[in-house]
């Protein structure tokens, strides 16, 4: 870059502090990475000075009439307290420099409940977007977008959002990617002691995750058993036996516990690391072998099953821009 693009963050009263400060941090750390300031960050809001997050650390900003709308290469307005979030709806500063600013940026987009005012201020009509899961109910009331209540972050033209709060970091690694290449957001993503970059499609909700959070304490270090075993045979006698019960009371009490068959939350599983893994590059004899599949073939077909898309196709469409 030959001179440094400006990116504008937009704070409040009720931010969530790491949606202001996630973002700022990768591009000021793709300033270091990259050996030249690559981007001016600006952290903005309605009036300038104090704004007080929501856990009460105070953030100092500029006041938006002190940064020219035009000169914004990329805008993303941050999440926060419900209370917060419609007061700055309610903001016409805001919303007028926000509308001004969008028109002529490069990018523009939100991370977290973010959406929320974008909506309300009518700068996502049209689009498919992303927000925490906890607002996407009521970012769906909007008729005229669509919610991807499952992504972490999505890319719609010009518009980026993102969904909760360490999500923003990952999309902001997809913007400087995109500005400076994989190897520059790689560094980053070391840098910041990131166990991996997340790519968009990754869901909100992993599936161990989602797992944790319904299993019933005899089951907690099966699952994290299971993890680290994908590669081997993992029928309903051996996870019974793992779990110390009979094949027929483990599988009642399992598929009662997830709301899926030990069958289908152990290929749930092992599509889940295949994905990482088609995204990394992986070959697809390796793939198959560390997930737990005869062959390739028979990767494939499970995959396509689940995804309506072979892992060729999807390692094209998805892989390129998304290696950890």
């Amino acid at each position: 870059m030959k001179t440094p693009n400006h990116v504008a963050i937009l704070a409040f009263d009720g931010v969530q502090v790491l949606d202001v400060t996630g973002p700022a941090a990768v591009f000021a750390a793709a300033n270091d990475a990259a050996g030249q300031p690559c981007y001016r960050i600006h952290i903005l809001s309605a009036h300038g000075g104090l704004v007080t997050s929501n856990s009460g650390v105070a953030l100092q900003t500029q006041a938006l009439s002190s940064t020219a709308p035009a000169g914004i290469d990329t805008v993303l307005v941050a999440g926060g307290s419900a209370d917060g979030l419609q007061a700055l709806a309610c903001d016409d500063k805001a919303r007028d420099w926000t509308t001004q600013a969008s028109a002529r940026a490069r990018r523009y987009g939100s991370v977290c409940s973010g959406a929320l005012v974008l909506a309300a201020w009518g700068l996502v009509r049209g689009k498919r977007v992303a927000t925490h899961w906890e607002a996407t109910e009521l970012l769906g009331r909007h008729a005229d977008l669509q919610v991807d209540a499952d992504a972490l972050y999505v890319e719609d033209g010009r518009v980026w959002t993102s969904a909760g709060v360490t999500t923003g970091i990952d999309m902001c690694l997809a913007l400087v990617a995109r500005d400076l290449g994989d190897g520059v957001a790689n560094a980053i993503a070391r840098r910041l002691v990131l166990y991996a970059r997340r790519p968009g499609y990754q869901s909100q909700f992993s599936p161990m995750l989602t797992a944790q959070a319904r299993a019933e304490s005899g089951f907690s270090s099966l699952l994290d058993w299971v993890r680290e075993h994908l590669a081997e045979p993992l029928d309903v006698e051996r996870l019974a036996e793992r779990a110390g019960m009979s094949p027929r009371h483990f599988h009642r009490r399992f598929t009662e516990a997830f709301g899926a068959t030990p069958a289908r939350f152990v290929e749930t599983l092992r599509l889940d690391a295949a994905r990482q893994l088609l995204a990394a590059q992986v070959p697809l004899k390796e793939i198959a072998a560390r997930t737990g599949y005869a062959n390739p073939g028979q990767f494939s077909k499970a995959f396509v099953r689940r995804f309506g898309i072979s892992p060729g196709l999807f390692r094209e469409t998805q892989g390129a821009s998304h290696t950890a």
